[in-house]
């Protein structure tokens, strides 16, 4: 056996382990170049535990609201508090430094599906997409803040809730090429389509990422603070073990050192370098999507936003990128469930009108 084989192996492994019960927080945040693709030195969370350090495990990191033992599975309490307690202030932890980023930079937010995208039917009543991911952007953060204060309250425009901070970013959680290495028919058609060669950080696993920007007016020489929120309930009247559905909301803190001058990011479809690296490049669709002055906008998950017609010259051009839903059905023992993913399609248009496709399960 090759030594490289021998390697994937073990990384392999564990993951089949812990997907049963593990979840998901951010892991890692990068900026990203012009052309789409991972540069500088990576940053951390706040109190961050990397998987390599003695005393790890998925408690570390996780942070759940309600918390387990709740009485009502179905609230979130004015008292529930955004932050993990290990990540209440802008502190980090040894070997996990804060990012390093001028206002206006885009960052990619990556963090691990483990089976929540790849094996769907573990976890009936849960949303197609996997639950939504919103990203919250602020200069003035509190200790003791509160999840109601944030999120649902702050607005794109800074005018929601207190008015101390802005939502940047709402997606889904499945970013339509992440995969956790699973027997899984939506994990084998992702090895094949989005190719990932094992490393020493994701293992080989590819993981996920939530692409977002700094606002242009982020202060240089100071702190800004990126609250992750993964809203992922589960529907009354699916799981018995939930009859009334389940409030399921994870939260990752984390601060950026604003330095430098602003940076520009052009949107512009043709700067993405399309044969780059999976390992470290953005997501195409949420790239494109990123605001070019820096501006405060929150940038769109395809469950949430509307279809939209595009009109195309007389001559022959392509259309901006569609998302469309394929469908992967996988039988297990006494249950077959449709598992669902996000996909990008470049339609070519002559003398007529493209209409951008509408999911089925919309």
């Amino acid at each position: 056996m090759k030594l490289d084989s021998i390697i994937q192996t073990f990384w392999v492994l564990p993951t089949f382990v812990l997907f049963a019960t593990a979840h998901s927080w951010v892991e890692q945040l990068t900026v990203i170049a012009a052309n789409g693709t991972f540069t500088g030195t990576p940053g951390y969370a706040r109190g961050n535990w990397l998987r390599t350090a003695p005393g790890f495990n998925d408690t570390t990191m996780t942070y759940l609201i309600p918390p387990d033992g709740s009485a009502n599975v179905t609230l979130v309490l004015p008292t529930d508090k955004l932050c993990k307690n290990t990540q209440q202030t802008q502190t980090q932890s040894d070997g996990s430094p804060r990012l390093k980023a001028s206002a206006g930079a885009a960052i990619a937010l990556r963090y691990q599906e483990n089976g929540h995208v790849t094996l769907p039917w573990n976890q009936p009543g849960k949303p197609k997409n996997r639950g939504t991911v919103y990203v919250y952007g602020t200069t003035e953060p509190k200790v003791g803040e509160t999840l109601l204060d944030v999120h649902g309250a702050w607005t794109a425009d800074g005018t929601g809730g207190d008015k101390r901070g802005v939502l940047l970013s709402t997606q889904n959680f499945d970013d339509g090429r992440c995969y956790q290495i699973n027997t899984g028919n939506i994990s084998e058609a992702r090895q094949t389509e989005y190719p990932h060669q094992a490393n020493s950080l994701m293992g080989a696993d590819l993981w996920c990422q939530q692409d977002v920007q700094l606002p242009a007016t982020a202060p240089s020489g100071k702190l800004y603070t990126l609250y992750w929120v993964w809203d992922w309930p589960t529907a009354p009247g699916v799981d018995p073990t939930y009859p009334q559905g389940k409030k399921e909301i994870y939260t990752t803190c984390m601060d950026i050192d604003v330095t430098g001058t602003t940076t520009s990011h052009s949107q512009e479809q043709d700067s993405y370098a399309t044969d780059q690296n999976l390992d470290s490049a953005a997501i195409p669709s949420e790239f494109a999507d990123l605001d070019e002055d820096g501006s405060a906008k929150a940038t769109q998950s395809p469950l949430e936003s509307s279809s939209s017609s595009s009109s195309a010259a007389s001559s022959e051009s392509s259309a901006t990128a569609t998302t469309i839903w394929q469908t992967f059905t996988s039988t297990i023992p006494t249950v077959t469930e449709t598992a669902w993913r996000t996909m990008e399609k470049t339609v070519t248009v002559r003398e007529c009108q493209a209409t951008g496709a509408t999911s089925a399960g919309q």
